[in-house]
């Protein structure tokens, strides 16, 4: 009942602006405090532990900010920064996030997680209402969202990137001094983008398909006394209207761009230093069904509603994106894919999106059956790996690796494999029970392995339990001032000068090994990107588990005493590669080289010993005695 009542107040608490941000503030507790078990204390739900990690997950955006921080800022040792940004173009481009340990600004990976946790919300919304979250969720969106919207100034031009990359690499220290020239890229009719305009086109057609109140109606699972889940309560259909003008412009200049359709890079060379992107299929099949939904949510806001404001101009109705969408899934052979999914591939994003429309027998589709088929092929895909012709496999400690796509962040493919399997199944689409248990059973294993349950016995969120990383590689919060003393001042010993709370780290090598070292990017950097899974995921667990997360039970110290000596072996640190084990695909291929080289040496021992024996014979007699001369 107190539940019903709660979730009744928030619905009636939406309101057109902004939402007030709450004073005093929240703010994430000592590390200490995700050793202590609150279950058994409150048995209802949201837990209390779940509820500090999403707090914790959105904490690390607000750190993440780049421009002039509000008077409401919580991260006390953030400062003001790059508030020059655009101005090499005449244009105002600070605000925004700066992408991960450094200071550069990219439209690209930030158009994937703004669309990953808007439809994480619309999902699982109704957790930030209950742990009293909403409020920063909605500052965190715009906070992105506002900065795109700056970097699309006319119909076909979009800012891509703020900063040159090997200027802002070769830079470690605070936010005061980042180095200039901080130069703007742009895409625009002649030099296009089809990937990033359809890409940032899908952030503003679901973050204004959450905004508009929409939802994809899943349903409860696990144990929970709430039986109605519901988009975050952050409707305010003038900004979801804003965003639908935004997301509609860009999707028409990725299709119709007079310089043809092409990879961002292509016309952006610098961007191949961090994003290179490997197609732009997959993002025009993603921007279509986000604006399809979109745009059917803005017509039915202003039948609902006399405001003008309700909608945003489209030139195709949510029929024809859809169609579209369809259209180039089929142009670009999306079908049968077994990629992993993240800001590159969003193929298998598709596969479920698909189907979570089509159950609801969305634009009438009447392919349920398809899609489901499709969706459930991928899925089974990711929770059977074979290890075989170098596909994914578990890791000895059972973390889902993929040879290539887990190289420099293990955590992250599994965490969204996690989050696609846990949507799938919580929208009730499953054609078993049996599949159901085996998809959220196989999720429940990635998220308890980023949680702490894994061999280091390190929860793999900064500042959430005293065996978390602290030593993340994020030049604003190591208090370092040179890129020559990154794992010396401070120490690692010591730790970062500042803690990063709620930033998940890259995660551990193929043998589950993590050395939390600064300087050792593939395992210790935060990304954007990477607390976008997560954070839909710890979304479910407040609204459906009122157990603790696994990082609970944890032994305080463990990681200590197993905690790997030396160097690792990977794209940021060589060191430890002399006399290192090889990887899975190394492995295999030395396997089939051992193998095959074994059967020519056997054979031709085999052969020797054959002519030896004939020629014996030829010397002997039958007694073995040696053959008389003629």
């Amino acid at each position: 009942m107190l539940l019903s009542i709660i979730f009744c107040l928030t619905l009636a608490l939406r309101i057109h602006a902004q939402l007030s941000l709450p004073s005093p503030p929240w703010l994430p507790p000592n590390a200490s405090s995700g050793a202590i078990s609150t279950t058994g204390t409150n048995t209802s739900v949201p837990n209390e532990q779940w509820s500090t990690l999403l707090g914790d997950l959105l904490y690390f955006y607000e750190a993440q900010r780049s421009g002039n921080l509000p008077n409401t800022n919580r991260v006390t040792w953030r400062n003001n920064s790059c508030t020059s940004d655009g101005s090499d173009v005449g244009l105002d481009l600070t605000g925004g996030y700066y992408d991960a340990g450094d200071y550069i600004k990219a439209a690209f990976p930030l158009s994937f997680t703004l669309t990953s946790i808007c439809w994480g919300a619309v999902d699982f919304g109704l957790a930030y209402d209950l742990t009293n979250q909403t409020t920063y969720l909605d500052s965190m969106l715009r906070w992105g969202l506002d900065w795109l919207i700056k970097a699309h100034p006319n119909n076909d031009t979009l800012y891509v990137n703020v900063a040159n990359t090997v200027l802002d690499n070769a830079y470690w220290g605070g936010d005061q001094n980042i180095p200039l020239p901080r130069p703007s890229y742009q895409i625009n009719n002649t030099s296009p983008g089809t990937d990033a305009a359809s890409s940032v086109s899908s952030a503003f057609a679901a973050c204004s398909y959450l905004y508009y109140g929409g939802t994809l109606s899943p349903t409860s699972i696990g144990k929970s006394d709430v039986n109605t889940t519901a988009p975050a309560s952050l409707q305010n259909t003038t900004y979801a209207a804003t965003l639908l003008t935004h997301a509609v412009e860009l999707y028409s200049f990725a299709v119709n761009a007079s310089g043809g359709m092409t990879v961002y890079q292509n016309s952006v060379p610098a961007a191949a230093e961090s994003y290179a992107s490997s197609g732009y299929g997959d993002d025009l099949v993603m921007g279509g069904l986000w604006l399809s939904l979109a745009v059917n949510a803005s017509q039915n806001a202003k039948t609902n509603s006399s405001s003008s404001n309700s909608t945003a101009i489209s030139s195709l109705s949510p029929q024809q994106y859809y169609s579209l969408a369809e259209t180039y899934y089929s142009q670009f052979s999306l079908a049968g894919q077994n990629d992993v999914f993240n800001w590159d591939s969003k193929t298998p994003g598709c596969y479920i999106l698909f189907a979570q429309m089509a159950s609801l027998g969305y634009e009438g589709a009447s392919n349920f059956s398809q899609w489901q088929k499709e969706a459930e092929r991928y899925l089974d895909f990711v929770v059977n790996p074979s290890g075989s012709d170098g596909q994914s496999y578990l890791t000895k400690g059972g973390l889902l690796y993929y040879p290539g796509g887990s190289n420099d962040a293990s955590l992250n493919p599994a965490l969204n494999a996690a989050m696609l399997l846990t949507r799938y199944a919580a929208s009730g689409l499953t054609s078993s029970k049996d599949k159901l248990a085996d998809y959220l059973s196989f999720a429940q294993s990635q998220l308890n392995y980023a949680l702490g349950n894994n061999p280091m016995f390190v929860p793999y969120v900064v500042g959430i339990h005293p065996n978390s990383p602290i030593n993340p590689s994020s030049a604003m919060s190591s208090g370092g001032s040179s890129i020559d003393t990154v794992d010396t001042s401070p120490s690692l010993s010591q730790g970062n000068t500042y803690v990063l709370y709620g930033a998940l780290v890259g995660g551990p090598d193929q043998f589950d090994r993590f050395f939390d070292i600064r300087s050792d990017w593939v395992e210790t950097e935060p990304a954007l990107d990477y607390n976008a899974p997560i954070l839909t995921l710890t979304a479910m667990h407040i609204i459906t588990d009122n157990t603790d997360p696994y990082f609970v039970q944890v032994e305080v110290g463990a990681y200590d005493k197993v905690k790997p000596k030396g160097q690792p072996c990977d794209d940021a640190i060589q060191d430890g590669c002399s006399g290192h084990r090889l990887s899975f695909g190394g492995q295999v291929a030395l396997g089939v080289i051992l193998g095959v080289t074994g059967l020519v040496v056997f054979a031709l021992l085999g052969m020797w010993i054959w002519t030896l024996w004939r020629r014996r014979s030829s010397r002997l007699g039958m007694n073995g005695l040696p053959l008389k001369k003629n």
